[in-house]
């Protein structure tokens, strides 16, 4: 391969060419234009057929040519529409094919684009395939942000290659709230494997003493946090995925994959046993010694970072840096409020001056608990997107499960998982419930001021709105918990910024 300018391939045969089109469909975005060039038989339709299939997630699919149509439309995760414009008798014409609407929301694959070149877009990705030998030679053009994404798929592939994968079909999974890709990997040997794809990024602008978000927060940005945590979860008895092939430098992961069962019914409803037997896991990692190093070999190690009073203030920070605005329709806070916000944080943290400290993973609910059937006792819970794990009070774990950002938990079912989890704790001996009370009621609090805040940002700043469906639950939390006498303060200042979380309760 060459430089990003131009992508220059070899392909050997037949199999590279519908691997190529695997790659280009997990690059392109809605509204590329990908336009294939190339000499009858030189293998743009095998191309096409295979990026379609999968976007489709269908080997099967049928894609039949669009020779005579001139145009095949799929529905798919990224609508597709398919053009062939040999039989095109004008370039005009192509403003009837829709080109311009489908590339609105969608991607347009494009054989034959010489019959329409100056009405096709300018920034348009160009791909060309020349016999060559035995194969095909292919050489891609395109903007440097297409160029980019289309470089990145092809590096997975050289990653896959290299650890013994080269024949896996690819398929996107998903992506999350932050910058994290992940796609499937189906082997021939019916394994499936995923893939984590987290490419170190340029720092944010600065929020705080010079330093971009992430650092004030302690958010993991690299891969190396997510290999080290799995690898002390695993020592000490619980279920993480193995690291199958990893690559610090490219930020590339290759995980066991721990199934698809979570901890929620078909109707997205918590099943009882399994938030229980997450309990129990927590009570177990509570009862260990907490990690501050971890060595993952020679070369590597990580040192977990300590949930401190400046990431737990800047995370609070959301709430008025956000939520408050969006709620009053765009007004900023004021410096006053500003001023007393902090104020009321910094005497909730001083509270946790004696709690109880462990390893806190950070984002421990639903879709983070994966059931696994087959195993037994501790190991019934696998863990995943544990990355960012700090060191910090053991509360603030069991609230993220007990308070769930993404689930509906009935008071009955919270306050008996609490209620598990005190018990378990007692067990091990040497526990104080009335610190711990406390430090749930502060963490919970600090939590859900965050997570209404990132609702928010995730809408207004990353144009993802769907997040906002968990509005209404994270301020019934926030209701609830608000009840502590410890928060009186923090309630105090919530009644006087006119926010009246109590009418989420009703």
């Amino acid at each position: 391969m060459s430089s990003a300018s131009v992508i220059s391939l070899l392909l050997q045969d037949e199999a590279e060419t519908i691997r190529l089109g695997e790659d280009l469909a997990l690059a392109l975005k809605p509204g590329d234009c990908l336009c294939l060039s190339g000499d009858l038989g030189a293998g743009k339709s095998t191309l096409a057929r295979a990026f379609i299939r999968a976007m489709a997630e269908d080997s099967e699919l049928e894609v039949p040519s669009p020779t005579f149509t001139l145009v095949q439309s799929y529905d798919l995760r990224i609508p597709i529409s398919h053009f062939d414009l040999y039989r095109l008798a004008d370039g005009s014409e192509l403003d009837e094919l829709g080109l311009d609407e489908a590339l609105s929301d969608g991607i347009c694959l494009v054989e034959w684009p010489e019959m329409a070149d100056t009405e096709l877009p300018k920034d348009r990705i160009r791909l060309t395939l020349m016999h060559e030998g035995a194969g095909r030679r292919v050489e891609i053009t395109g903007s440097s942000t297409a160029m980019a994404r289309i470089s990145r798929a092809l590096l997975i592939r050289q990653f896959l290659t290299k650890h013994g994968y080269a024949d896996g079909q690819r398929r996107y999974l998903t992506g999350d709230a932050s910058l994290r890709a992940y796609e499937t990997l189906l082997c021939r040997d019916g394994k499936r494997y995923i893939l984590m794809d987290w490419p170190r990024r340029p720092d944010g602008p600065p929020v705080l003493d010079g330093k971009p978000y992430p650092k004030v927060a302690h958010l993991a940005e690299e891969v190396l946090p997510f290999v080290a945590i799995a690898q002390y979860l695993r020592d000490i008895g619980l279920r993480a995925p193995d690291i199958v092939a990893s690559d610090f430098d490219s930020g590339l992961l290759l995980l066991e994959d721990l199934g698809q069962s979570g901890v929620l019914d078909d109707g997205g409803k918590p099943i009882t046993e399994r938030y229980m037997a997450s309990i129990d896991c927590l009570a177990h990692l509570h009862h260990q010694t907490a990690p501050t190093i971890i060595a993952v070999d020679t070369q590597h190690q990580h040192q977990v970072p300590p949930f401190d009073p400046v990431a737990m203030k800047i995370e609070t920070r959301l709430l008025i840096d956000w939520y408050l605005p969006w709620k009053n329709g765009g007004i900023q806070a004021t410096d006053i409020q500003w001023e007393s916000y902090s104020r009321v944080w910094d005497g909730l943290i001083a509270e946790l001056g004696d709690c109880e400290r462990h390893l806190l993973l950070r984002d421990y609910h639903s879709p983070n608990l994966i059931w696994q059937a087959h195993e037994e006792e501790l190991r019934r819970i696998g863990l995943i997107d544990f990355q960012d794990a700090m060191i910090g009070p053991t509360a603030y774990d069991v609230a993220s499960l007990v308070q769930d950002a993404r689930v509906d938990i009935p008071s009955t079912l919270g306050d008996a998982l609490l209620a598990h989890y005190l018990r378990l704790r007692h067990v091990q001996g040497n526990f104080d419930e009335t610190s711990f009370l406390k430090a749930f009621a502060i963490m919970s609090a600090q939590r859900n001021c965050k997570l209404a805040g990132i609702w928010v940002r995730l809408k207004e700043r990353d144009g993802k709105p769907g997040y906002l469906k968990h509005m209404p639950r994270t301020l019934r939390y926030l209701a609830a918990v608000l009840e502590h006498p410890v928060l009186a303060p923090l309630r105090q200042w919530m009644a006087q910024a006119g926010i009246d979380v109590s009418e989420s309760r009703t």
